[in-house]
């Protein structure tokens, strides 16, 4: 509210000023029409009276200059006072929810991130890495641990994989 006041008293300011060049300008120029000069008077002293009355009330929304008013204007200021404080808390309040619901969802994201990051790190965890025992029979086939065709082994007792032997890199082709 109180910059309000200062944005009207500001505006205002701006009008008188250019009503003042101008009323300059006009006065060098010989005017012969006396009855627009009259409202134009009218209406600057309309204006000054109104910025007067809006700095009068600024400065009693600031507590100043509080000793003129009657009981009655005081309650009247005060009320004035409680409502645009009540507009500001609504707004405060808006925008204070506003902004921990965008942190609400930034946390959610976040857990949502690191969630999917845990799931990967297992899973890549879980994955078996092929081991490739290099016993390649004469067949060219070579019995390596991990996903693929299973046979039993029946040396060992547990089960292998064959794969072809080109699918395998032999250590002395590195």
């Amino acid at each position: 509210m109180y910059t309000s006041f200062i944005m009207i008293i500001n505006r205002m300011e701006r009008i008188l000023e250019r009503y003042e060049r101008y009323s300059h300008a006009g006065t060098q120029h010989t005017s012969t029409n006396i009855e627009s000069q009259g409202i134009s008077t009218m209406g600057y002293a309309n204006l000054k009276a109104r910025i007067e009355l809006l700095q009068k009330r600024e400065r009693h929304l600031m507590g100043e200059e509080l000793d003129s008013l009657s009981l009655k204007e005081i309650h009247n200021l005060e009320q004035q006072i409680d409502t645009s404080l009540k507009h500001i808390r609504l707004r405060k309040n808006q925008l204070m929810l506003e902004s921990i619901s965008e942190l609400q969802n930034k946390v959610k994201k976040k857990e949502k991130e690191a969630t999917q990051h845990e799931l990967e790190r297992q899973t890549h965890e879980m994955m078996p890495s092929i081991h490739v025992d290099m016993l390649c029979n004469r067949s060219d086939m070579c019995q390596a641990g991990g996903d693929g065709e299973v046979e039993e082994n029946p040396r060992e007792g547990q089960p292998s994989i064959v794969m072809p032997a080109w699918m395998v890199q032999h250590p002395t082709n590195k």
